[in-house]
């Protein structure tokens, strides 16, 4: 695409516009930490009052030129293609208004009293329809039909019975200061600030290094490290993936990025489609919770809990690790199930594998972005400082790639492509907002910890399976950062409230937001990754989830076990011998488990042998010592028998 070409786009032109709006918002991040330096005016440019209309409404524009009505109108009734178009316009039109009386009303409100009428009224539920449907076009009916039932719940709560019930208010006033004219809850509230201020750069930042020629040269790099091991390209889908994946922050757009070339190379190898969809879908979704950057969610957490970033990022390390040991390890017994061996000469593949000095020149606009972001954070940078560093550092670097050199304007490519990126999440994120004005105002947290409470009764254990079934039903379809949310302002205070610190609580419910991408029956990375395997979706997610098993138990053991979070803020404090316990028991886990889910160890398992594995992996993790290290006693010397016996058929 030539420079002409591109400049000529409105839509090039306001996604720069957005990118400049990001580097003077992200001086907001930098003042959080040196604030004498700085003096920000109450109606200068970076008022919330104005930045985050300015960048809702441009996120609009972005996306209703994407998912225009009048395209859609044009391919399925062209005759009709004026209605497409009018609507287009008027929901342009309410949003440009809307957003326009919040700036005035509440700059207002700064100086004088505002009484909200029958217009403030009209105009927040006309906003909040508009981000329900805009979020419907972009992200699918889940998340935009739990918007809808939060707003019925919200208007009938008087007339529901139980726990349920709420008090009686005034339907004018109330709902326009929940759900639009307010900074703290609603669709411009903190949810989507956090977002604009917070995230934006790590967005930005993801899409830079997915076009600049950095993911592909890790993923040359990832299967030049492993070609001498069994399963060589599925442990370089895992290797890549999770560097990835932790800047992408999108589960299917890490699988569309990787998988690309990664899954035909896994087949080529001997693996199923099946398998090789699930491997890739399995890693690309886990990138979100490998530190550092954890795909912005680690970035909104630190927000909304008020616990540092540098301690949510060193909690997260060793779950992540265990996970993705745990995902090496069911590849390593496909491969002894398979019979695969190792091929250390890739050059009969239709894909260029072999590494050139060029690849590791790449390897520098992934490596250097991440080790700013950590070393900035260390220096007293804020989030958002961090991220734009990054980015400031990156886009002269992107320079080292020939293509980049050959054309700029790939540069403003990626850049456009991260703020439409971007503006499809705001799109959730809005929805989510009406979802958290509505919880602020009915109090809807408080009923779920009563029930929950009564339902796990005294019995963590319960609770917590109580709330991962939540969890997993609640986010299925959603892209994970508005997952996380909406699940987390509903079961945070419940989990809370059982005993569980915070920073535990929201990792909790994190990992499970991610493990819904591969849990049937919306499983939406697992598809796909079986639309580039050929192979069948459904097995496929079950492939995925019995490979990312290990996902499902980790939450649980850093539940009970919050030494092995490391940090103080995980209700605990850091004990070296409690902290080696569990690592030696999780590794002991983790061979079982993967073993069983596969079906093979040094031989087929029978069924008894599988579920030996799987109970003894249960009782390994119980807290009670006489348990737990009865049961490592029992899988050691359980091991030891068939790793015996099969020598013993083997020479045989």
């Amino acid at each position: 695409m030539n420079a002409d070409r591109i400049l000529a786009k409105p839509l090039n032109w306001l996604v720069i516009f957005i990118f400049i709006a990001s580097l003077f918002v992200a001086l907001v991040g930098l003042t959080n930490s040196y604030p004498q330096y700085w003096i920000i005016p109450r109606l200068g440019p970076f008022a919330p009052e104005i930045i985050r209309p300015l960048m809702l409404g441009a996120s609009v524009f972005l996306v209703i030129l994407k998912y225009s009505f009048t395209s859609s109108f044009s391919k399925s009734r062209p005759k009709l293609k004026w209605l497409g178009f009018s609507f287009d316009v008027f929901l342009m039109a309410i949003v440009a208004f809307a957003l326009w009386r919040f700036s005035i009303d509440m700059l207002e409100m700064v100086d004088t009293m505002v009484i909200f009428g029958p217009s403030h009224a009209m105009i927040a539920l006309a906003a909040s329809a508009v981000f329900i449907i805009l979020c419907w076009r972009v992200w699918g009916a889940a998340l935009a039909i739990v918007g809808i039932v939060a707003l019925f719940y919200y208007f009938t709560g008087p007339y529901w019975p139980g726990i349920f019930k709420t008090a009686p208010f005034n339907i004018l006033s109330s709902s326009a200061e929940d759900l639009w004219f307010n900074l703290g809850e609603g669709i411009v509230g903190g949810i989507t600030g956090i977002l604009i201020f917070t995230a934006f750069p790590f967005v930005l930042l993801g899409a830079m290094l997915e076009r600049t020629g950095g993911a592909r040269s890790l993923i040359k790099i990832a299967f030049h490290f492993t070609r001498n091991l069994r399963g060589g390209p599925a442990h370089a889908a895992i290797m890549s993936s999770a560097l990835f994946g932790t800047m992408s922050g999108a589960a299917v757009t890490n699988v569309v990025a990787t998988g690309v070339i990664t899954i035909p190379m896994i087949k080529r190898r001997g693996f199923s489609p099946a398998f090789a969809g699930g491997v890739e879908a399995t890693a690309s979704s886990a990138g979100q919770i490998m530190p550092p950057v954890m795909g912005a969610a680690a970035l909104v957490m630190a927000d909304i809990t008020e616990i540092s970033y540098i301690h949510i990022i060193i909690a997260a390390l060793i779950p992540a690790l265990a996970y993705y040991a745990s995902l090496f390890t069911s590849v390593v017994f496909e491969s002894r199930r398979l019979g695969i061996e190792a091929v250390s000469d890739l050059s009969d593949t239709d894909i260029d594998l072999a590494v050139h000095r060029q690849d590791y020149y790449n390897l520098i606009l992934i490596v250097v972005p991440i080790a700013t972001v950590v070393y900035a954070l260390l220096s007293g940078f804020s989030p958002a400082g961090a991220g734009n560093i990054a980015l400031t550092v990156l886009i002269p670097l992107s320079f080292l790639n020939p293509e980049v050199r050959q054309n700029p304007f790939l540069i403003i490519r990626a850049l456009a492509n991260g703020g439409r990126q971007f503006g499809e999440l705001l799109m959730s994120v809005a929805v989510v907002g009406i979802i958290v004005a509505v919880l602020a105002a009915t109090g809807l947290p408080n009923d779920f910890t009563l029930l929950l409470g009564q339902a796990g009764g005294s019995e963590l254990v319960f609770a917590l399976m109580i709330a991962a079934a939540a969890s997993l039903m609640l986010s299925m379809g959603i892209p994970t950062l508005p997952a996380y949310l909406t699940v987390v302002l509903i079961l945070g205070p419940s989990l809370t409230e059982l005993g569980v610190s915070t920073l535990v609580a929201h990792l909790f419910v994190l990992y499970f937001c991610v493990a819904s991408s591969i849990t049937p029956p919306v499983a939406i990375a697992a598809y796909a990754a079986a639309s580039i395997a050929d192979g069948p979706p459904m097995m496929t997610a079950v492939y995925a989830m019995r490979i990312g098993l290990v996902k499902f138990l980790v939450p649980f053991v850093f539940a009970f076990y919050p030494v092995i979070l490391i940090v103080e803020a995980s209700g605990v404090a850091f004990d070296i011998m409690a902290f080696l316990s569990i690592i030696v028991r999780l590794s002991i886990v983790i061979y079982l488990v993967s073993s069983a889910v596969i079906g093979f160890d040094r031989r087929r398992l029978p069924a008894w042998e599988i579920i030996v594995r799987l109970i003894l992996g249960i009782l390994i993790i119980f807290t009670d010592p006489f348990i737990h290290w009865s049961a490592s006693a029992a899988a050691l010397v359980y091991l030891l028998w068939h790793n015996k016996s099969f020598r013993m058929v083997e020479a045989s």
